[in-house]
């Protein structure tokens, strides 16, 4: 993977030095007297989300499609074996997720019971109580033990078929145990991998999942997990093309994912070597794989560069061996060429719109103003030129005339402090329409129709009703928020006319993101209310199941934007504030030399060179603004190498 390491340590590189960059902006505003609360608020916001981002990569499709193997071939083919449990049948039994911890002292495997799925308690709310877990050590310096803590991943264990209904498997899709009326369910319900590698090191994240049956079971994985990745790999097997069961997965668990944007869903059709042919020749084999990557893209309704076919096990063989035609033959860098272009770059888009974009905002108007500071101290300087013998008369006229611009200047600073205040007030109904006690009344209310309905008819008018409820909320939060863009934009309008080199663009509160999300919520909560073994399930664990996935997923929606709410409200107009804050300070500062200058017994040149120093501070500073600015500017990685991908 020597192109995708090299491209995620050009994307860590480059977030390396934006953080840099914008931790110098703070300096420079502190240096120029710039700062303030709501800028530095809003700095700190951009350096947390530049120092916790990361990149999932999902693995999904049914079992012996070779998604394990794939893994392996990508990442741990130095150790010169297999190290993640791959063979014939069903390996990967539990989903795991792999990462690097820089906290954490060793590397480990945490392994959660399967048994915790009779609980109320989400898999998120498990990852924060590390006692729930069996924790085994992992030792990177020893390739056979490293197997062996691996080959945990896969136990699995006897019990009772009812048993294993109440934990949400379907018995038909389950083993025989071989002890009379058990079968074997997987030991663990998720595994959690830290394990020092150098991709994952630079902030990779790895998710493999096992087949259907798992994904049907655990709700989380597709409501919480899948749509949280960057991309999603879809493993298929070129010996048996798209089975039913394949396209069930796709259809129930991933198609839905697309958000209008295919670059982040893919298939990976693998074992093309059963279709090599030493006999037939390459072009052949050529056109076999071709037509069976146009067959799965239309059946999938996919673009047919969105198939990408390999052989993960004649890539870790040609890796392991050094074997360059057989890694080449294999076609793995297709896969690596995709993850580069494609999933970097929609990673490094989404933090230019989130971070980038705002902080350039932000230091431009800085520089503005800073420009305009050194354009009066080039005036003032010009005017003592003119009035050498003026004995300081002219810089008390200049003094005066800073004074009326600054009572000016502070008179629409207050004004601005009188909208905010209002806004704030707007923002306070903003936040009212979805409080979280409004939230708890209705899942009091689901939670209560669930446990007293006796008929499938019941359950599922509750749980519409609990979304209808939440939609309600949505539909008046619309109407106050629609009264809180007309004020934003009235006071936006109002000082570009002020300040017509100064324009700014009102930032409108966005609900429609919200609303699409509770509704793909709403779909999932039909698909999973409908489904025939959920609704067989002990009307019990049907409940706490659902709490612990749908619900959970609305709340967490819910407090996302409680608390875009608030900070919208707050920041809103962070730039109007910022540029007529700014204004302020700089005449301030103008007024203090002014007045030394003129308090001082000196004659006009000197005070004009003690101005012309001053001159030269300010240029020395806006060239410091102008780096900074051409290193934010500076394209992402993937747009530099003019290899862009067009993201929806």
């Amino acid at each position: 993977m020597e192109r995708l390491d090299r491209q995620v340590d050009a994307y860590v590189s480059w977030k390396r030095d934006l953080i840099r960059e914008i931790t110098r902006y703070r300096s420079w505003l502190s240096h120029n007297r710039l700062n303030s609360d709501g800028v530095d608020a809003r700095l700190d916001r951009a350096l947390k989300l530049l120092r916790t981002d990361h990149i999932t990569l999902a693995f999904v499709g049914e079992f012996s499609r070779g998604k394990t193997e794939l893994i392996n071939s990508l990442f741990f083919s130095e150790y010169g074996q297999r190290i993640l449990p791959s063979r014939a049948g069903r390996t990967t039994m539990c989903p795991t997720e792999l990462f690097f911890d820089p906290r954490a002292t060793q590397a480990y495997i945490r392994l959660l019971p399967i048994e915790s799925r009779l609980e109320e308690t989400s898999i998120a709310q498990f990852k924060r109580t590390p006692q729930a877990w069996l924790n085994i050590p992992l030792h990177a310096d020893d390739p056979q033990r490293l197997v062996e803590a691996f080959a945990q991943v896969a136990s699995t264990k006897s019990m009772p078929v009812h048993q294993a209904l109440q934990l949400g498997f379907q018995a038909d899709a389950l083993e025989a145990s071989g002890v009379e009326g058990e079968v074997l369910v997987p030991a663990w319900r998720h595994a959690l991998v830290n394990f020092d590698h150098p991709l994952l090191r630079q902030g990779l994240r790895v998710l493999d999942t096992p087949g259907l049956n798992a994904l049907g079971s655990e709700p989380e994985l597709t409501l919480s997990m899948l749509p949280n990745a960057q991309a999603v790999i879809f493993l298929l097997s070129a010996d048996a093309g798209v089975t039913a069961s394949d396209m069930e997965i796709w259809q129930q668990h991933i198609q839905q994912l697309d958000d209008g944007n295919r670059n982040r869903l893919f298939a990976v059709l693998n074992k093309i070597d059963v279709l090599w042919d030493d006999v037939a020749g390459e072009s052949y084999v050529q056109t076999a794989i071709d037509r069976m990557q146009a067959s799965t893209a239309k059946q999938l309704g996919i673009p047919v560069d969105g198939v990408l076919p390999l052989s993960a096990k004649q890539a870790l063989l040609g890796k392991i061996r050094g074997d360059q035609a057989l890694l080449e033959r294999s076609r793995l860098t297709s896969l690596e060429q995709l993850l580069c272009e494609r999933i970097l770059a929609q990673k490094e888009q989404l933090l230019e719109q989130q971070v980038v974009r705002q902080v350039i905002a932000l230091l431009q108007g800085s520089q503005q103003i800073l420009t305009q500071r050194l354009g009066k101290v080039r005036e003032q300087c010009e005017l003592l030129d003119g009035h050498r013998q003026d004995n300081g008369q002219m810089l008390l006229e200049l003094t005066a005339r800073t004074r009326h611009d600054h009572n000016q200047h502070h008179k629409r600073l207050l004004q601005l402090k009188t909208n905010q205040r209002l806004l704030q007030r707007q923002g306070e109904l903003l936040r009212a329409t979805i409080r979280a006690e409004r939230l708890d009344e209705h899942l009091t209310r689901l939670r209560r129709s669930l446990t007293g309905s006796l008929t499938t008819l019941g359950i599922n008018l509750s749980i519409l009703h609990f979304f209808r409820s939440v939609e309600q909320d949505l539909g008046a939060l619309e109407q106050e928020a629609a009264l809180a863009n007309k004020m934003v934009s009235a006071i936006y309008r109002r000082h570009n006319e002020e300040n017509p080199l100064h324009g700014a663009d009102a930032p409108l509160f966005q609900l429609a993101p919200y609303q699409r999300e509770l509704k793909g919520l709403q779909v999932k909560a039909d698909q999973f209310r409908l489904q025939l073994k959920t609704l067989l399930t002990e009307q019990r664990t049907l409940t706490r199941r659902f709490f612990a996935t749908l619900v959970q997923e609305v709340v967490a929606m819910h407090q996302r934007l409680r608390q875009e709410a608030e900070h919208w409200a707050s920041e809103a107009l962070l730039p109007l504030m910022q540029h007529s804050l700014e204004h302020k300070q700089q005449l301030e500062a103008h007024m203090l030399r002014l007045k030394g200058l003129a308090q001082d017994n000196q004659q006009s040149s000197q005070r004009g060179r003690l101005l012309a120093r001053y001159s030269v501070e300010l240029e020395q500073q806006l060239a410091q603004a102008g780096e900074m600015l051409r290193v934010l500017r500076r394209p992402a990685p993937i747009r530099r190498l003019g290899k862009v991908v067009a993201i929806g």
